[in-house]
């Protein structure tokens, strides 16, 4: 029998000092509610599904309630879940009227024979089989309402857009550069091992702040900010999206993995590997078939958990 891993991150970013609390909090939350799931028998893929459901319903995170807001000042929620025994996935995108979408990606997953629905499409799908549709108002919270206003504040005074410009120039990797840039980037996700081998990871996502509506990031894409493959490892990404989706980074690991080298070596290759090429800045979570797992970032901070059979402890830098 297998000892059971599950690691979960709660977004890589400049985590403002009075908010550490919360987010070392919430990811020690999901930590104990998804390894609960493993020690009691349960699969990876639940396991992972019960992790980021949590972290959904913790307003800290940019997932479900309290995410960021479209410019039209509406959430829009993007998950993928992905079981590494089968290679099935499950994934939807721009969803505005649920409170779970890990929840929905897990209903794709196992109820249809499609692999990504978006928009009313998802919702019409979740809600056919189970799942209740809810008022956006109920995913939007005043400090959101605050920070959509300020950052079109800045844009209508010709201030730059500090939303998306995680990228820092290449001779400017002080802390202070990256804490103003990097403010929009807090998406969870989850990978875990079970004991009977198999892998899976999960990634959700509110997306990026005053982001045009109907903009998908690399969170619910297959092989950019997750992936699953008993044959190599799983892994979930967070930070700046377009610079992971243009390097399929999450394929670009495990396939690493699977070539031999140790998941720990290989997260921070591929956090290197994002900023060389393309200047991006996130965090990764990667967790191979035997176990051993990597955790790297390059943003200020990143919190994170991990629990297996030496117990569980999360992190935090800030």
């Amino acid at each position: 029998m297998n000892s059971p891993t599950l690691i979960v991150h709660g977004g890589a970013w400049a985590i403002p000092p009075e908010m550490a609390e919360d987010h070392q909090r919430g990811v020690s939350n999901a930590l104990s509610k998804g390894y609960a799931v493993l020690t009691r028998g349960g699969t990876a893929t639940d396991a992972v599904e019960a992790a980021v459901t949590v972290l959904e319903d913790d307003p800290t995170f940019d997932a479900g309630r309290g995410s960021f807001l479209t410019s039209e000042g509406r959430v829009q929620l993007d998950a993928l879940l992905m079981d590494g025994a089968t290679l099935r996935a499950g994934g939807v995108a721009c969803v505005e009227h649920l409170r779970n979408p890990i929840q929905a990606a897990r209903l794709v997953l196992d109820r249809s024979h499609h692999i990504y629905f978006v928009g009313p499409g998802a919702e019409d799908f979740a809600a056919s089989h189970g799942m209740p549709l809810i008022h956006n108002r109920e995913l939007v919270l005043d400090r959101e309402r605050i920070r959509l206003a300020n950052a079109q504040a800045r844009l209508a005074q010709g201030l730059s857009d500090i939303t998306f410009s995680g990228a820092l120039a290449q001779d400017d990797k002080s802390p202070e550069t990256a804490a103003q840039n990097l403010l929009s980037h807090d998406t969870v996700g989850a990978v875990a091992f079970d004991q009977f081998g198999n892998l899976a990871a999960g990634t959700s996502t509110g997306g990026t702040l005053n982001k045009a509506p109907g903009r998908v990031g690399d969170s619910s894409l297959i092989g950019c900010g997750c992936y699953a493959d008993n044959l190599s490892a799983a892994v979930s990404l967070t930070g700046w999206g377009e610079p992971i989706m243009k390097l399929v980074l999450g394929k670009w690991a495990t396939d690493r993995v699977a070539q031999g080298n140790s998941p720990e070596l290989v997260a921070q290759q591929a956090i290197d590997y994002l900023f060389q090429r393309l200047g991006g800045h996130g965090g990764i979570i990667l967790l191979g078939p035997d176990g051993r797992f990597g955790l790297a970032h390059n943003t200020p901070g990143m919190a994170w958990g991990v629990a297996d059979l030496n117990g569980e402890r999360t992190g935090l830098v800030v």
